[in-house]
């Protein structure tokens, strides 16, 4: 809903731009001359004011725009051309930065100044703007100014529409975004014109009492306060003076309680109401059933629970209603299907039930827009049913519309996006459906079904494609060009994929993103790759693939993720996979791979994952590596590698920093179309996890079961953000570094099966996160160190050092830390005693084991009693084990998960 507002709010701004005429009075000079002046002080990359020049009539520059009579300029429109935020790299290009000249304000009549969409770089808002009374209209919005936004606005008495904040921030950019924010808003109610007040992410989080003073403003028909750290609506205020707003968008604050009843009172003029993502509690109220103007309601991405309110079907003119992503409970009710001119409903992603039926659909007839995804509601409809709208969007996933494919869905024509996936559908792919599937230009989406049936020769043409987890088969489908996205990862497809990806295309291939895992496909890789230039994420993962990783790779100059993990792929490391710099995770694990680790690995600097674990790769850890700043996983595990580990890994710059940068992964997960998340299966704590949602959040070094030789760097011990370190398996000898106590971080330290010697630095005891410990299989001597979390392992985690005593062992110490193998019995100064002591307990224990056996021999009863009890015993014990097993394994599992 927040970009349908935004686009409608643009094409409002776009379609009042005048048009400049091609013939005026001659250009006003000493206007021209501020005008060069002004550009003087503008940083222009591409060359947009290339027509600003003296020997040329002002009035006939690019931007600049004139009276008709007088020949005075009264426009200067100088908007960043670029609009199309995918390409967000030209825009930056386009943008005029610099300084804003005071030489404005020789523009005596100047009553449009439209500097929005540039890079100023921070600067602050000059406050001379203040004093160009002539100015109607200001937009200085997404131009990156920063800082407090100058009072002197409020001079401008004729503004009739202001709108400030925002900023083009690239993602690569390592700088915080500029940020506007103001002391207060007194000055807000001095522009008694202003009809239109717009702020983006302006910080007015000190300015508690914004509702009054723009109430203030009695002409004001538009009020949009986009992320403006705002925490109050007022709530206990009754009434407003809002008595021409028409636009109400408070978005993506902080609010944290109940819709207040100001609102209640807008019935008169108030016709598009947009309280999106802001925390708002409580039930809503019945009194918006008030505001009979209402033609949208967005209150989506909220914490209202309770049922949905009846009174929705009193606001006849309602068009657009999104309730999407709260708590609302219940059945629907019937009001809300009398709603003649709905054209959008969205109650997706609440714990809605009941059933959906035919008979309340039949008055939408202008319904284009329908989202019921991630509810408990059953959508059950007649085989021969045929809606009366013509739906353009269709979310249905994650409720009840199965076990049948829906048969009604062919009647909707106008489809652009259909999402019908983790919907229950069960069976054979209907015969209609690749047909009529292929006039959908955006998404389809059938995934997490148990769908099935054969796609060779099915031709997809849709640009976002998604069949992933169902139970298709045969050979790949053909591809038209269109398609930018395709997912069909966990099905049977089989066969090699060189036709599918070499067929010849009237067009380039857009194809970004392509995930073919989990299959059964076989064959080598093509040598086609040339023919997807735009390809960005790989994944060929868990198949049947064989052969050398072809030197044609390096065509892909765009790739950004490569999965090739277990398949049967040979040979070594192609080197023209080092043309693919952007390249951000590389994972080549369970293959047949060997050869030496390449040096050039380190001049891929975007990695931050790369896993190359069971494979065959021989030699030392190229010290390259360590260029790898941004690395956040390296597992080479279960390779022939040896050599000593290098001590620069404390190069790896995330992995010392604790906290987990908001940016990290974003270029890595980025598409032009969606946001494509990246997965990684990685080895921790002995069990393969997919780590997805919180892959960012993963630190591991993982170069167990290899040959590596050596001391443990203690560079090692920097990297206070790592989480899983597993040295495990190797030939590692020397101490435990004494400052590994440092990596507060670590859930799992393993360094088992090795050489090392000496004693368990006294640090480790301060590593309070610490689960999993293993040290195992070593040298290690000494009295174990006294800690909560050390002693709360088992004795599995430290047997076979045989010079290890202490708790959670058996093997006692002594007082000077040395081991004995039983307790100390205190001596007796009388030792005439002891003999007499011995005798005892050797008839002790003659006559209690006799006794006991004895009876057992001669008793039957009592000897099968005896050994069902042991038995009984046994297997109680066993049962309580494996059950406190199982609920240990299934928390981890939540947590990791």
């Amino acid at each position: 809903m927040v970009f349908p507002l935004f686009w409608f709010l643009f094409s409002t701004i776009s379609s009042t731009l005048p048009t400049q005429a091609n013939t005026f009075p001659p250009c006003n000079e000493t206007e021209k001359h501020a005008l060069l002046r002004f550009k003087r002080a503008l940083y222009d990359p591409g060359n947009r004011l290339s027509s600003w020049s003296v020997d040329k009539d002002c009035c006939e520059w690019n931007g600049v725009y004139c009276h008709n009579i007088t020949g005075q300029v009264i426009k200067l429109y100088l908007r960043n051309p670029c609009l199309s935020v995918s390409k967000i790299s030209s825009c930056h290009e386009l943008a005029l930065g610099g300084k804003v000249s005071p030489a404005l304000l020789q523009l005596e009549f100047l009553n449009y100044l439209d500097l929005s969409m540039n890079e100023f770089g921070g600067a602050p808002i000059p406050s001379f703007l203040g004093s160009i009374r002539s100015l109607t209209y200001l937009d200085l919005h997404e131009a990156s100014f920063g800082g407090l936004i100058p009072p002197q606005l409020g001079n401008l008495s004729n503004l009739r529409l202001l709108i400030l904040g925002g900023s083009y921030h690239s993602s690569n950019s390592e700088k915080e975004p500029p940020s506007l924010y103001v002391e207060n808003l007194h000055w807000i109610s001095h522009l008694s014109s202003l009809e239109v007040l717009r702020m983006y992410q302006v910080d007015l989080h000190k300015e508690v009492h914004w509702v009054e003073l723009t109430s203030m403003l009695s002409s004001l028909s538009q009020l949009i306060l986009y992320d403006c750290k705002l925490d109050n609506m007022s709530p206990s205020l009754k009434y407003v003076n809002f008595t021409s707003l028409t636009l109400l968008a408070v978005v993506s604050n902080h609010f944290i309680h109940e819709i207040p009843n100001w609102l209640c009172n807008l019935n008169t003029s108030l016709l598009h109401l947009y309280l999106l993502s802001t925390q708002l509690t409580g039930q809503i109220p019945e009194c918006l059933g008030q505001l009979k103007c209402l033609e949208t309601l967005s209150l989506e991405y909220n914490s209202f629970d309770g049922p949905v309110p009846s009174f929705l079907g009193n606001l006849s003119s309602l068009a657009s209603l999104d309730l999407s992503g709260n708590r609302l409970n219940g059945t629907l009710p019937s009001s809300l299907w009398l709603l003649p001119n709905l054209v959008e409903l969205y109650i997706g992603n609440n714990p809605l039930v009941g059933t959906v039926s035919e008979a309340h659909l039949k008055k939408l007839s202008k319904l284009k827009s329908l989202d019921m995804s991630s509810t408990s509601l059953i959508f059950k409809v007649k085989p021969n049913w045929v809606p009366p709208f013509q739906l353009e969007l269709l979310y249905m996933s994650s409720c009840h519309l199965g076990p049948n494919f829906p048969t009604w869905i062919p009647t909707q024509t106008s489809l652009r996006y259909l999402d019908i996936s983790n919907s229950g559908i069960i069976g054979v792919a209907p015969t209609w459906l690749w047909k009529w599937a292929s006039r959908i230009n955006g998404l389809i989406d059938l995934s997490n079904n148990q769908i099935s049936g054969n796609l060779s020769g099915v031709w997809l043409n849709n640009t976002i494609i998604h069949l992933n987890s169902n139970c298709f088969t045969g050979l790949l489908p053909a591809l038209s060009s269109n398609v930018i996205v395709l997912n069909m990862a966990n099905n049977s497809f089989l066969g090699p994929i060189s036709q599918f990806l070499c067929q010849k295309l009237n067009r380039t291939s857009k194809l970004e993103m392509l995930d073919l895992s989990n299959n059964n496909l076989s064959g080598e890789l093509p040598q086609c790759w040339k023919s997807c230039p735009s390809l960005s994420h790989l994944n060929l993962g868990n198949n049947n693939l064989s052969g050398k990783i072809p030197n044609s790779i390096r065509s892909l100059i765009s790739l950004k993720a490569l999965h090739l993990r277990n398949n049967g792929f040979s040979g070594s490391i192609p080197s023209s996979l080092r043309n693919c710099t952007s390249l951000g995770l590389l994972d080549l694990s369970d293959n047949q791979l060997l050869g030496n680790i390449p040096d050039w690995i380190g001049e891929l600097t975007a990695l931050n994952a790369l896993s190359l674990r069971s494979n065959k790769f021989i030699g030392e850890i190229p010290s390259h590596v360590c260029r790898l700043s941004s690395l956040i996983v390296l597992d080479l595990a279960d390779n022939e590698l040896f050599g000593i580990i290098p001590k620069c890994f404390n190069n790896f710059s995330l992995m010392v920093a604790k906290e987990t940068p908001d940016e990290l992964l974003v270029d890595l997960q980025y598409s032009s179309y969606e946001i494509h998340e990246e997965s990684l299966v990685l080895m921790t704590v002995g069990r393969e996890l997919e780590y997805k949602g919180i892959l960012k959040y993963m630190r591991m070094i993982d170069l167990s079961s290899n040959n590596l030789s050596g001391l443990i760097p203690t560079e090692l011990s920097q990297l206070v953000g790592l989480l899983y370190l597993n040295m495990s398996c190797n030939h590692l000898m020397g101490s435990i570094p004494e400052n590994f106590g440092r990596m507060k971080s670590l859930l799992s330290l393993d360094l088992s099966r090795n050489r090392l010697s000496g004693e368990i630095p006294q640090s480790l005891a301060g590593l309070t996160f610490l689960n999993h410990l293993n040290l195992s299989y070593n040298q290690l001597w000494g009295r174990i160190p006294l800690s909560t979390q050390l002693q709360s392992f088992d004795a599995f985690s430290y047997i076979e050092n045989t010079q290890l005593c202490g708790a959670p062992l058996k093997k006692n110490c002594t007082q000077d830390g040395e081991s004995q193998s039983v307790d100390i019995i205190e001596e007796n100064d009388d030792s005439s005693e002891m003999p007499w002591f011995y005798i005892s307990m050797g008839l002790g224990f003659i006559v209690g084991f006799w006794g006991m056996c004895g009876a057992l021999i001669f008793k039957k009863k009592w000897r099968y009693a005896y050994f069902q009890f042991v038995y009984d015993m046994g297997d109680w014990i066993y049962v309580a084990v494996a059950i406190r097993l199982n609920w240990f394994q299934r928390l981890f599992a939540e947590a990791v998960d």
